[in-house]
């Protein structure tokens, strides 16, 4: 079973500056919620209970968030208040907290790699808190758990894209293998390629199941033209041994990640809860 979700959020967050030079991009509020504890959420809906956080420098408001208050939770017990603290204490409470820091930004792989530590030898999911995702059921994350419970090998998130936006993700090409499930055996994958060198338009969001072999695999992938060690080229590694499938999620996808899909994605949560 699935019991660990990693979290990279070490990054700086550039596209919200000046906002993100105080405040993690991961802790920017959809309404009263940061991203992360939208996240967070989403893995303890799937069963998962432990929480591997990868920081880095000015992200020890991650850490205070996921922790107790007591002077706050003093001032406000008792008063009409007292409400609005239920929810994260909630969390909390069902999930244990682990960090660890990624001391150099080298791209998501190396991320996961520096949460090696955290998670050891066993199957873990990743969810990165830029893709907001809703869905009028079960949440992404619960979908994959059950096609990695079927399947036992990687599992990655998908969705279909204009094919002018494929620079801009990991673009996989598979062969359908279960309609009734929207499963796909990936055979190949590129980073951001441009829209003429994309095999699709099916494209990877923050959402992955790894295996554990996952971490031995990154030791040895070289780093690409950036310096960066990019996790699409770890997983076609695996993909060429038929271990990866690409799951088209049911559910809508807000890059919270861009200051547009930022703005959509409060618009429609906001639109959710009657504000709007």
């Amino acid at each position: 079973m699935i019991k660990k979700c990693l979290f990279p959020a070490a990054g700086y967050g550039t596209r919200f500056l000046p906002a993100t030079k105080a405040v993690p991009k991961e802790m920017l509020p959809i309404l009263t919620k940061p991203l992360l504890q939208y996240g967070v959420e989403e893995a303890i809906a799937a069963g998962i209970n432990t929480m591997a956080i990868v920081t880095g420098r000015g992200k020890r408001s991650i850490e205070d968030h996921f922790d107790n208050a007591f002077e706050l939770e003093s001032q406000l017990a008792g008063t009409s208040k007292e409400h609005y603290l239920k929810e994260i204490k909630a969390v909390i409470e069902s999930a244990t907290f682990t960090y660890v820091r990624q001391r150099q930004m080298l791209g998501l792989g190396h991320a996961i790699l520096t949460g090696e530590p955290l998670i050891g030898n066993e199957p873990f999911a990743v969810i990165l808190a830029d893709d907001l995702c809703h869905c009028d059921e079960a949440g992404v994350l619960s979908q994959m758990v059950e096609i990695y419970n079927k399947y036992q090998c990687s599992i990655i998130a998908i969705e279909e894209i204009p094919m002018d936006q494929t620079n801009k993700y990991g673009v996989i090409a598979g062969n359908l293998f279960d309609d009734t499930d929207d499963t796909y055996r990936v055979t190949d994958m590129i980073e951001k390629p441009e829209p003429n060198d994309a095999p699709t338009n099916m494209a990877i969001i923050g959402r992955y199941i790894l295996t554990p072999n996952i971490f031995d695999i990154l030791r040895n992938t070289k780093p690409g033209n950036r310096g960066e060690i990019q996790i699409t080229d770890a997983l076609l590694t695996q993909a060429k041994q038929g271990k990866v499938i690409a799951y088209k999620f049911k559910g809508k996808r807000f890059d919270c990640g861009s200051v547009d899909g930022f703005v959509h994605a409060t618009n429609h949560f906001a639109g959710e809860q009657g504000i709007l």
